[in-house]
């Protein structure tokens, strides 16, 4: 029996870039929902909308070693072992909220989790020569309150 050799398979390309629209946002404070970190809270440093991923503040934390670059003199980095955040998938934090109000109308405790709705406003705009317009515009809602984000 002779064996064939297998023709080497074809690099898949990335997909191309995409720009989502990730409803949370850069500065929101979210609860992990799942994985390993699951439960802690943190504010969002970053989102990286094409991966739908986000890097949430003292969470996902890895150690990444480095080495010493001598470039430019003494402005050269040092080396050794760096605990920093990694991106975390965005289905895996959800937002934080405050309680919604009770039936006697006080505030509930803490902060609960929330998913994230869109409402359209009427506001008035206003034009270069000073006259107005009625227009839309989008505001972010918690769904459990309805209290604007």
């Amino acid at each position: 029996m002779s064996q064939q050799k297998r023709q080497p398979r074809e690099k898949r390309q990335p997909h191309e870039k995409r720009q989502r629209n990730l409803k949370i946002k850069k500065g929101d404070v979210v609860r992990v929902i799942a994985g390993k970190d699951k439960g802690a809270e943190g504010k969002v440093i970053s989102v990286l909308s094409e991966q739908d991923r986000v890097i949430v503040e003292g969470v996902n934390r890895i150690k990444r070693h480095t080495k010493v670059v001598n470039q430019g003199g003494r402005a050269g980095t040092t080396g050794g072992i760096i605990t920093q955040e990694a991106a975390i998938h965005v289905s895996n934090v959800m937002l934080l909220v405050d309680a919604p109000k009770g039936e006697d109308g006080k505030s509930g405790k803490g902060k609960v989790t929330t998913r994230i709705g869109y409402r359209r406003d009427e506001v008035a705009k206003r034009r270069a020569d000073g006259s107005t317009y009625p227009a839309l515009r989008s505001t972010r809602v918690a769904r459990k309150s309805g209290e604007e984000i």
